[in-house]
């Protein structure tokens, strides 16, 4: 094959890095841009913390309100004064540690995990060595919810193939029903049914018989919430049935999801990112400002560059490359700080066209009032690209005097009603719980009358749309909300 070169032109659409950044800091919310700004005041030195500012009382100055000053620092440039073809040597090699330092790793506790739990309990019973290991070699095959997927042929195959032992099937059944009375209750179950049944055994309650028996004999029956067939099987009246189902009702379908370390806990707090108030009567909309340090340049920074970079400098390699390094933490630095206010602006501009479309909603907080609203709509009232909209919305809170919500909450698709107005489905899903929470729970509402309940109210909307809000709002169907 014959090679060749040839020139060829190509309009290509790349982001700059301070484009990367600005998107990369309007995804993230609160808690996690105060982290970032912390990182970057411990990487780059040139950056500082005002020591007068207020946080979240100051405005947000806007990239075009900056100081006098802050132009000034723009206009000087150090490539000036260097030639263009020289590659600073820092680029070129890694040299920012000195010889003492070391990487230390820092001792911290961690809680045992399940498995560790359940092996601990298989170490203190009176196993011998060889019951031990089948032991642990059938805890290593119980998930996360506590259950045992696997039926005991596979495992006493697998022991065969793997470990090169010859174990029966009832052998390791023997095993099992010792794992089976480890805590938590109901652990090591190969099914719902078995799980519990296992922690019936371990309940001291007067109506523990009956509940075992239906759940022993009559499963698919208590199930499908087919009450009328157990009563008359089992010759119980309705309450005796409901004191029983009450106490199955408590137990957990997930033995292993009710073990917990407080070591192993991660509680996921929720900072707002925006803060709603009512003064006077007026919406008020402020960003949470309250541990968002205001940064600043370090002004001996400025004046390290000038004096290594000016006239007045030697010109020598070392200084060059020392200038260039102080250069890039500068422009890295104004960068930040300029993706900072964008961040701001954008959320407070996007945050403000929400509550306007909103307004009636945000008076009160009454569901029912919510509008229709897609990104496309604020996207249209702020001029933004919708993906810009759509970072915003995303993972970012609000709070306001009758709670907290995420922002994407606002937003939903539009119905139209038979008299021609459009509502938002958040309203059609309302009525369907307030329906559902005043049901008989002996006679639970169908899809088919909430359908023609909401075509009462106006709204014609088909079964399948009815039922796709239910499962939104995590409603099971009328035959599993059955309750005596």
């Amino acid at each position: 094959m014959k090679q060749k070169l040839s020139l060829q032109q190509k309009m290509l659409q790349k982001l700059s890095p301070q484009q990367i950044q600005v998107i990369k800091l309007l995804e993230i919310p609160a808690l996690q841009l105060e982290q970032r700004i912390k990182k970057e005041l411990e990487e780059n030195p040139v950056l500082e913390v005002e020591e007068d500012s207020h946080y979240g009382e100051e405005e947000v100055e806007t990239p075009e309100l900056r100081s006098e000053e802050d132009k000034d620092n723009e206009e000087f440039s150090v490539e000036d004064y260097m030639p263009e073809d020289e590659i600073p040597g820092y680029r070129l090699q890694t040299n920012n540690y000195s010889p003492d330092d070391r990487q230390v790793d820092i001792p911290f506790s961690v809680g045992d995990t399940f498995h560790e739990y359940l092996q601990q309990q298989a170490e203190m019973e009176n196993f011998s060595d060889r019951e031990l290991q089948l032991a642990k070699y059938i805890l290593g095959n119980i998930d996360e919810d506590g259950y045992l997927r696997r039926d005991l042929l596979s495992i006493s195959d697998d022991l065969a193939f793997h470990l090169n032992m010859d174990v029966q099937e009832e052998e390791l059944e023997k095993i099992l029903r010792v794992i089976q009375g480890f805590d938590p209750p109901g652990v090591g179950a190969r099914n719902l049914q078995e799980s519990l049944l296992l922690q019936l055994e371990r309940r001291n309650s007067e109506h523990r018989i009956l509940a075992t028996t239906i759940i022993r004999d009559h499963f698919e029956e208590f199930t499908r919430r087919h009450y009328d067939k157990i009563t008359r099987r089992l010759n119980v009246d309705d309450e005796e049935l409901k004191q029983a189902i009450d106490l199955i009702l408590k137990l957990n379908p997930k033995p292993g999801s009710s073990y917990s370390n407080p070591h192993n806990k991660s509680n996921q707090h929720i900072v707002p990112d925006f803060i709603l108030e009512v003064i006077d009567g007026e919406l008020q909309l402020s960003l949470n400002q309250r541990n968002m340090p205001e940064l600043r340049i370090n002004e001996s920074y400025l004046d390290m560059l000038r004096s290594l970079a000016g006239p007045k400098s030697n010109g020598s390699r070392n200084n060059r490359e020392a200038a260039s390094f102080v250069r890039q933490k500068l422009d890295s630095a104004k960068w930040f700080i300029d993706a900072i206010r964008q961040r701001q602006h954008t959320l407070l501009a996007t945050m403000s066209e929400i509550i306007d479309f909103q307004k009636e909603y945000f008076q009160d907080g009454d569901e029912t009032r919510l509008k229709p609203m897609i990104l496309k709509d604020i996207a249209e009232r702020t001029g933004l690209d919708i993906s810009t909209v759509s970072r915003v919305s995303n993972s970012k809170y609000i709070q306001t005097h009758f709670g907290i919500y995420p922002l994407k909450f606002f937003f939903s698709e539009a119905m139209q009603k038979d008299t021609g107005e459009e509502v938002s489905s958040r309203e059609i899903k309302k009525i369907l719980r307030d329906v559902i929470d005043n049901e008989d729970k002996r006679h639970p509402v169908t899809d088919e009358k909430l359908t023609e309940i909401l075509k009462e109210k106006s709204y014609n909307i088909a079964r399948r749309t009815v039922a796709k809000y239910r499962e939104q709002l995590d409603i099971p169907v009328a035959r599993l909300r059955k309750e005596l």
